[in-house]
């Protein structure tokens, strides 16, 4: 369980930084899931037609990038609604994946495996489950340093949460808002651009339609909880992968005889009455400009 729940927390922990840095820049995002499964897709396919798992991963970052872009064009370029651009995203990653999926290539990849981190590895209870992963696992767990330090830390860090509180005052001192909202929103496309590589090439090993699952989603739900920072976005992950860990050793062992239907819910469940009671107990607030088209004045 414990193996499974840092599995699950490391997609929804990529999932959750893409949307903080675009919630940072006062851009919502709910096109996560989108940008998981187009990046799973181009990162299994170029993966399948290479042999290269690192040239999947590559492809797969790319694509997150261009996701990116693409919901910035429309968010902060056309001032489109910014839940519209999203679940555009959404559906037409649904769409394309589907249309595009080819059978003769769904019997799988080679995945990566796990690297293990010297005499780290060996600690009772916690070694293979923190320092015996996969290469992508560590490069999330070193992003959540980097982005607590860039957001919180940093110049750019700075900028960022003013375009999200009040990008007119930052307007006055100088800061382009819609540029750096432009580049935000596509950098954190790659989080999700790896998150989909994580999953097609870590996680699962081949691709499916549909095969995100709804982690999108629940990224958003680990964003929020984890009150829009990085280290509280995989404390969330680890607590929203342990339910998930849960689902999944209850659906193999079927002990009590729950349909697994019922079973499969436990994670979305567990999201709503988590996110519902934060919300009523904690002073959780939301960026000032968060979801606010800006014209430049």
């Amino acid at each position: 369980v414990l193996a499974g729940t840092v599995r699950a927390a490391t997609l929804l922990a990529l999932g959750a930084m893409c949307g903080m840095i675009g919630e940072r820049s006062g851009i919502v995002n709910i096109g996560i899931e989108g940008q998981f499964l187009m990046s799973a897709f181009f990162a299994f396919t170029v993966t399948s037609m290479t042999g290269s798992l690192f040239m999947g991963t590559i492809a797969g970052v790319a694509t997150g990038l261009t996701m990116g872009w693409l919901l910035a064009a429309m968010a902060v370029g056309l001032k489109v609604d910014q839940i519209i651009a999203g679940t555009v995203l959404n559906i037409a990653a649904l769409g394309l994946t589907s249309f595009f999926y080819d059978r003769g290539r769904s019997l799988g990849v080679s995945k990566y495996t796990n690297i293990d981190l010297g005499p780290l590895a060996d600690i009772p209870l916690v070694g293979t489950v923190f320092f015996s992963r996969p290469p992508i696992t560590y490069l999330t767990m070193a992003l959540l340093v980097i982005v607590h330090v860039a957001l919180f830390r940093s110049v750019w860090g700075m900028r960022t949460r003013a375009i999200g509180e009040h990008p007119g005052a930052a307007d006055t001192v100088g800061i382009d808002v819609l540029r750096l909202r432009y580049l935000n929103v596509t950098l954190a496309g790659g989080f999700a651009g790896l998150g989909g590589s994580y999953l097609a090439l870590e996680s699962v090993g081949t691709f499916s339609r549909a095969m995100s699952g709804g982690r999108g989603f629940l990224a958003l739900a680990v964003m929020i909880f984890g009150r829009r920072t990085p280290f509280g976005a995989y404390a969330a992950a680890l607590f929203f992968g342990f339910t998930t860990a849960l689902q999944n050793q209850f659906q193999l062992k079927n002990t009590f005889d729950i349909p697994p239907q019922f079973v499969g819910m436990l994670p979305f469940v567990v999201t709503i009455v988590v996110v519902a009671l934060s919300g009523l107990v904690g002073s959780m607030r939301d960026p000032a400009a968060l979801g606010q088209t800006y014209e430049k004045g």
